[in-house]
């Protein structure tokens, strides 16, 4: 496993570096954060060991937020070096992405543990890529449905990372919440590969009895997750997997399905996947409609704050327009210019 670590004092670079090495990392020293930056960027790396108070253009926690925004293919898991034990800093770390710290003075063998905590995680990358293709499987009935598994994501993680700093959810989100929340929340609809083509891809509205039909996806796929779970019962990120499925559609009044489940009843999972989802649904165009611009979606979002959603989520959805924007256009819909 490569290494790329940065760190302003060049002793504890070569104490970084010759303590990674001796475990068995390669090791790529960087001089400043901008320089790490570009490593990850070329995909040499998956992890990423910083000094939280590097100086110079970008520092520790400005590389976190940049690599989370920037949506690097496959996840880079980022740990912060810091002197700064005050809870509140270190949720300020977990808000802008970091998944793991590490105290100086440092430890030279918790550094190797926490690396190879690190390692662990991402070698679970193969279980990532079975799940988004297991997600992509069930999204593929709908040929409109584009990016959507891959916007819908990356609004969760914004999301929940905002929501990590408040006094109001902090408490309930950690780093792996971050991670699975982005690594699960593409399974949402995956119970609409029961639904029947008749259903599913129907351009005008649907009846009655259509629409009850489609309502037990959210059923349908928590019965699937339901299977893997009694085989894996210790798989945390499948317990999130069926929160989402299941209450994404829950409204925050009690007025959603399928269970009418009313406000802090809902999974907070299931009610940051419900406003990513909407907007999502709001802004892609789709048989039945045309996209709406991102002011219309806002307003109509702003409008159900406190009925259909949580006022806490359209707070940080307000809070982070610029984010969603950006993603929008990175994933977007667009067909291609044939010349």
């Amino acid at each position: 496993m490569r290494v790329v670590t940065v760190d302003s004092d060049t002793v504890t670079l070569s104490i970084i570096k010759n303590t990674l090495t001796a475990a068995g990392y390669e090791i790529i020293a960087c001089d400043t954060c901008d320089e790490a930056l570009e490593i990850v960027r070329q995909g040499l790396t998956h992890l990423v060991v910083a000094d939280w108070n590097f100086p110079g253009t970008i520092g520790g926690l400005e590389l976190c937020q940049t690599i989370r925004r920037e949506e690097m293919w496959g996840y880079v898991y980022i740990i912060l070096l810091t002197d700064r034990d005050d809870p509140q800093e270190r949720v300020r770390g977990l808000s802008a992405g970091a998944d793991d710290f590490i105290s100086k003075p440092f430890d030279q063998d918790e550094l190797v543990a926490r690396v190879r905590s690190g390692e662990r995680v991402l070698s679970l990358d193969t279980r990532n890529v079975a799940i988004f293709a297991m997600a992509k499987l069930a999204e593929s009935r709908d040929p409109e449905t584009g990016m959507h598994l891959e916007r819908v994501q990356s609004y969760s993680r914004i999301l929940a990372q905002y929501l990590a700093g408040r006094d109001s959810h902090g408490s309930a989100i950690s780093a792996d919440f971050i991670r699975w929340i982005y690594l699960t929340s593409p399974l949402h609809d995956i119970g609409k590969v029961a639904i029947p083509d008749y259903v599913l891809l129907k351009p005008g509205k649907l009846n009655d009895r259509e629409f009850a039909l489609m309502k037990t996806h959210t059923i349908l796929g928590a019965n699937t997750i339901d299977i893997a779970l009694k085989k894996f019962p210790r798989a945390e990120f499948l317990r999130m997997a069926r929160e989402i499925t299941a209450t994404h559609h829950e409204r925050f009044d009690g007025t959603g399905y399928p269970l009418q489940m009313r406000g802090p009843e809902i999974p907070l999972s299931g009610r940051i996947v419900a406003v990513a989802d909407v907007y999502d649904a709001l802004t892609s165009k789709r048989l039945y409609k045309d996209a709406f611009s991102h002011e219309i979606a806002k307003s109509m979002i702003v409008s159900a704050s406190g009925t259909q959603f949580d006022r806490d989520i359209v707070n940080a959805f307000l809070a982070n327009e610029a984010a969603f924007i950006a993603i929008r256009e990175r994933f977007s819909e667009k067909p291609p210019v044939i010349t």
